[in-house]
């Protein structure tokens, strides 16, 4: 495998430069010729001339391209608008072919349906490689419909972006389809001797404490703890709801965990109401973080995964890295990229998003850096490579913002932890760890009026007191704990829908929801023998007593709770050790 890299100098250049990767190829006997076209600028004459050109004098190549936020060549930060990657491949079962499709929120699920189902008919294929406009499209249906592809295959890939990180438009190009916005391109390579592997590079850190998204639609967050979803970036980083919020908010994304993968999500905007514009959905119910960025932090993980490319050996590297890591580091924005040039030839773009397959799903990234390193036969072990982070020196002091950064992440762990246990104790029994009363009641105020099946039983230890007064507290708490600990047993063993909690002294509690409810008889029968068969230390052998009653049509909770109380009672009349339903 062989590439050549270098900017577009118009189209008399470019044909000189076409021409003689023609002539290398034919003089080296090549299988076949891949380009890759980063434009930063909308022009799409620029494109259709390079694409001209390049059908005009090799009209077998492979090629596709979009319009960018930056370009990545040899490594580095291109100067130029419009950079030129030629791949040149040597094995002749080396394929790669392009299919770009229109694409919008109502036909992206097909369009991944027919990506997947050709891939997963084409033994061949060893890498899919993705460009697609992201603005204004939901990419989560067509990512969940590619992440149903081969798991044998390498998938990977950038959003097509702009200079002007306020532009809307974005194009992406190739030999299947016209220079466009709202489309997206897949180029499909393999072979018997092509090796792909992918990494996902982050080196941010998730800050402070977690929230709840509690109101989102597709692609529109609402709200996060029931607050207009902006304020958690005005609260905690004086972040004004302006023209400005992508910018200002672009280096501090929302993270959250999805499978193997760590997610990152960096919101395109936000509303007069406060509500956030994101690229992919964020489901109800998720728990996310604010994350940051430290520089010697994020370097030290570019090249902990530089390691792993290394061994890998391979022979081109593509980069895909989001827009807000290239703001973030500013001028020097190659100091992550450059070392990978030691590799191997390295080439790519900044994006709107980074996609990349890890475990079973395509993820949509953000702030992210996505590696794609392609082999063509096997590795040279031995051959002499380069991952040096130079310009960049590590120090054995860690920066002021780490520092910080692990101070507040430390405080905020241990005052979770302390509000976890306080919440806990609020609703937990110190005795019995089961619920307290008002836990129990307010859970089978909740049960009766949402299921339609719900049952009681009322537990009572038969003559405590005694137990009490003739052996001691120390042995009544005995007692009880045994009889909490017996409860939730058959609760565990059984599989039952049920909570149980301690009703007052020696009283429980235990509520059954579904069609586990029907049994409660049974449920109470198991644990008065249960209870019989404990052999206590001083207090011997105890019993107790059980009422069961099942919730009536249109019987509200504090009825229910006097039928189950008054069939308790009629078990210690009617003799004790004896459970009793009414």
């Amino acid at each position: 495998m062989k590439q050549i890299q270098f900017d577009y100098q118009g189209k008399e250049a470019f044909v000189q430069d076409v021409r003689k990767i023609k002539q290398w190829c034919v003089q080296n006997l090549s299988s076949l010729v891949m380009f890759d076209i980063y434009s930063e600028i909308l022009d799409k004459s620029a494109v259709d001339t390079i694409c001209s050109v390049i059908k005009s004098e090799i009209p077998q190549a492979v090629y596709m391209g979009c319009t960018t936020n930056g370009n990545i060549l040899q490594g580095e930060l291109s100067k130029n608008n419009i950079c030129i990657v030629c791949t040149i491949f040597e094995y002749p079962d080396t394929r790669a072919e392009v299919m770009q499709y229109r694409i919008d929120d109502a036909n992206s699920a097909k369009v991944g349906q027919q990506v997947v189902e050709y891939v997963n008919s084409n033994s061949w294929i060893k890498a899919v490689e993705m460009l697609i406009t992201i603005r204004g499209l939901s990419t989560t249906e067509i990512c969940g419909e590619l992440s149903k592809m081969r798991k044998d295959v390498e998938l990977f890939g950038g959003g097509a972006f702009a200079i002007d990180i306020d532009e809307q438009q974005a194009y992406v190009f190739s030999g299947a389809g016209e220079c466009e916005t709202g489309s997206v391109v897949f180029r499909f390579i393999g072979g018997d001797n092509i090796h792909a592997q992918t990494w996902q590079i982050s080196g941010w850190k998730p800050l402070g404490v977690h929230h709840d998204v509690t109101r989102s639609q597709g692609k529109v967050l609402y709200e996060i703890d029931n607050q207009p979803a902006f304020d958690v970036y005005y609260k905690y980083l004086n972040i004004e709801n302006d023209r400005y919020f992508f910018k200002n908010s672009l280096e501090f994304p929302l993270v959250y965990k999805k499978g193997e993968s760590i997610i990152m999500r960096a919101p395109t905007g936000s509303t007069p109401d406060g509500a956030l514009m994101m690229t992919a959905n964020i489901k109800e119910g998720t728990s996310v973080r604010m994350a940051y960025g430290d520089p010697e932090t994020i370097l030290r993980t570019v090249m902990n995964f530089g390691e792993q490319v290394s061994a890998f050996q391979p022979q081109a590297i593509k980069i895909f890295s989001c827009a807000a890591r290239k703001f973030f580091w500013g001028k020097i924005a190659d100091t992550e990229t450059k070392p990978f040039h030691g590799l191997a030839p390295t080439s790519g773009f900044y994006t709107s998003g980074e996609f990349l397959r890890k475990g079973e799903d395509l993820i949509q990234h953000n702030v992210t850096l996505v590696i794609a390193a392609l082999r063509e036969g096997e590795a040279v072990y031995g051959r002499d490579v380069d991952f040096n982070m130079r310009g960049f020196e590590f120090t054995k002091q860690v920066s002021v913002i780490s520092r910080l950064a692990n101070f507040i992440e430390v405080s905020t762990a241990e005052l979770e932890e302390a509000n976890q246990k306080l919440e806990k104790m609020a609703v937990t029994d110190g005795l019995t760890k089961l619920f307290n009363r008002m836990k129990i009641q307010d859970d089978i105020i909740e049960l009766v009026h949402t299921q339609e099946k719900v049952a009681l039983i009322m537990i009572d230890i038969d003559d405590f007191k005694k137990v009490n007064d003739t052996y001691g507290h120390d042995e009544g708490d005995l007692v009880l704990i045994s009889l909490s600990d017996l409860i939730m047993d058959v609760i565990k063993s059984t599989g039952i829908q049920a909570v149980a909690g301690r009703w007052g002294g020696e009283e429980f509690m235990v509520c059954i929801w579904g069609e586990d409810a029907e049994n409660a008889q049974q449920t109470a029968e198991q644990l008065r023998l249960g209870f019989n068969k404990i052999n206590f230390k001083e207090a011997g052998y105890q019993t107790i007593s059980a009422g069961v009653a099942y919730v009536q049509e249109n019987e509200n909770p504090e009825k229910f709770c006097i039928r189950v109380d008054d069939a308790l009672y009629a078990a210690k009349k009617a003799g004790k050790n004896r459970v009793i339903t009414l």
